[in-house]
């Protein structure tokens, strides 16, 4: 077998399972014919980067025109156990997790190895022991506390999340035929193994290798990941076109390319998805020195009525159907807490509305976070289907979108002394989370995951660069918000075994500098979760 790659970190029980050689040897494979491409397409993303902050305006595709007045083509559509996806439940692949996501009620389970899992080494490869146990159905488990967890008869269809192409395995290695040695693409670890273990016993199952594409820029990206698709069921004998794939647009260049986007990925595309918290933090970080006119108010304000983001939904509904298309609405990040009904009660009612807007508007499912908010997002959406499984024949004719819409982001609002305070303490208790493995955190009645971390954080960097000066009065500054910072570390850092020392040197890092990281995952991967341990077996 033509394996080259190398196991750099401790290998845990059944971890072999999935580290199979014949796993690697496909994982070789993968990366052989498309880890170059990969580079190419992250390297036209850096110099697309640069133009914007050099000046250059988004438009829509004029080179790509034939495609998108050509109104006959259309998109594979939904795979078996997709039709009906009004309700879809979000969440890490930790063993709890997958048993609750899997008895939610939900339609659809999104298994997340992305913006949900901080990606520790057993928490990747210990989540696709999880899928491969689930699928099979033999995921039940006891907790240490005697609690027994254990899958109903129904169970949603399961569409799981790989890494975005910017993120590298850094635990496994792979050797070029030139004999250079280079981290492994995370994207690629992520749906290689997945496919390779489960895309057979999923068909055998009645739906399907099924994926959800993160942070795509472009329809070149997506062009890449189709040819991925492509290879895979060449390379294991899977009918061309078995696999479906619902891209998250959730950035702001990717949503000026929707309908390219859809047609590199036509043989197996069955949706996009409105993924509202990283597509903010994608214009905060594409437009952060293009002035005040580019600077948005707190957080908070920021919500889905507001004219550039409504453009930017209304958009993707009408692209959806008009090439056959699922479109998913995102997540609110309301949470209920059973140990205070009054938030819980306010927390339903803000995603029962989210919902409502949704469903009216023609989308054919949303996302939630939790389990106890599936039947409120079942109720508005039957309210609005019925008996229909979606409503992709409603084409939503009437919506004209320019590209000045999906840029204008003079709203009403204001950046407030508590928005800012908000933002440190959120990205600071989340990064210290993160470093403890767990990459989904209830904070202050919200769910927070990677990308509201990115939010926050760039929205710092933002005010300060831009010498914003709050509603109270106050200058944004660097100083101002480092008090603020020790502040919260005093707040909360005070258990033993914490990691805000931590998590505050990253968030530092990636906000208090001149420099703008364009992730903030990237430098504390490198730093903090990286195993250096010699490992027990190498292959």
């Amino acid at each position: 077998m033509d394996i080259r790659i190398e196991i750099t970190a401790p290998l845990g029980e059944r971890y072999d399972d999935i580290l199979s050689p014949g796993a690697l040897e496909f994982l070789t494979k993968l990366h052989d014919l498309f880890l170059g491409r990969r580079q190419e397409r992250l390297s036209g993303r850096m110099l697309f980067r640069q133009a914007i902050d050099n000046g250059r305006n988004l438009r829509f595709l004029d080179d790509e025109n034939d495609i998108r007045r050509n109104r006959s083509w259309r998109v594979a559509g939904p795979g078996p156990g997709l039709h009906d996806r009004r309700v879809e439940i979000t969440g890490p692949t930790d063993r709890k997790m997958t048993v609750n996501a899997l008895n939610s009620g939900a339609k659809v389970w999104l298994a997340d190895f992305e913006d949900a899992t901080s990606p520790t080494w057993a928490n990747i490869i210990e989540g696709q022991i999880n899928l491969f146990d689930a699928i099979r159905r033999q995921v039940d488990f006891t907790s240490p506390e005697g609690k027994e967890y254990k899958l109903g008869a129904d169970t949603p269809t399961i569409v799981a999340r790989p890494r975005g192409w910017h993120l590298v395995e850094k635990h496994l290695r792979y050797t070029d035929q030139a004999g250079t040695r280079v981290p492994t693409s995370a994207s690629l670890v992520d749906f290689g193994l997945y496919f390779f273990h489960n895309a057979a016993e999923l068909i055998e199952c009645g739906t399907g290798p099924y994926f959800y594409l993160p942070k795509l820029e472009n329809h070149l990206e997506a062009r890449l990941w189709n040819d991925v698709f492509t290879f895979a069921e060449a390379h294991l004998g899977i009918p061309h076109g078995t696999i479906r794939a619902t891209v998250l647009i959730e950035t702001i260049t990717a949503a000026f390319e929707m309908e390219e986007i859809l047609y590199e990925l036509r043989d197996h595309a069955a949706g996009l998805n409105a993924g509202r918290w990283d597509y903010v933090f994608s214009i905060i970080k594409n437009f952060r020195g293009r002035g005040a006119g580019f600077v948005l108010p707190d957080r908070k304000q920021i919500t889905m009525t507001t004219p550039f983001m409504r453009a930017y939904t209304e958009l993707l509904v009408a692209t959806c159907h008009q090439r056959g298309a699922h479109a998913i609405g995102g997540m609110s990040a309301f949470i209920p807490n059973r140990r205070d009904p009054e938030a819980t009660e306010a927390a339903l009612a803000q995603v029962a509305a989210d919902k409502r807007r949704e469903a009216t508007d023609g989308f054919d499912g949303s996302w939630v976070a939790h389990p106890d908010l599936v039947p409120v997002a079942l109720a508005e959406f039957d309210a609005v289907l019925g008996d229909r499984p979606n409503q992709v024949g409603r084409l939503r004719e009437d919506v004209q979108v320019a590209a000045a819409d999906l840029v204008n982001l003079r709203i009403d609002g204001e950046v407030t002394d508590a928005g800012v305070r908000a933002n440190v303490s959120i990205a600071l208790r989340y990064l210290e989370a993160w470093l403890r493995g767990t990459g989904a955190v209830a904070l202050d009645g919200l769910m927070e995951d990677a990308a509201t971390a990115e939010i926050s954080r760039s929205q710092l960097w933002q005010w300060a660069a831009q010498r914003v000066t709050t509603a109270e009065g106050t200058p944004v500054t660097r100083e101002w918000i480092e008090r603020i910072l020790i502040e919260e570390l005093d707040r909360f850092g005070g258990d033993a075994g914490n990691r805000f020392e931590d998590a505050a040197a990253i968030f530092r890092d990636t906000t208090l500098e001149d420099d703008f990281p364009p992730f903030l995952t990237i430098p504390a991967y490198t730093r903090y979760l990286v195993d250096t341990r010699v490992p027990e077996v190498t292959r």
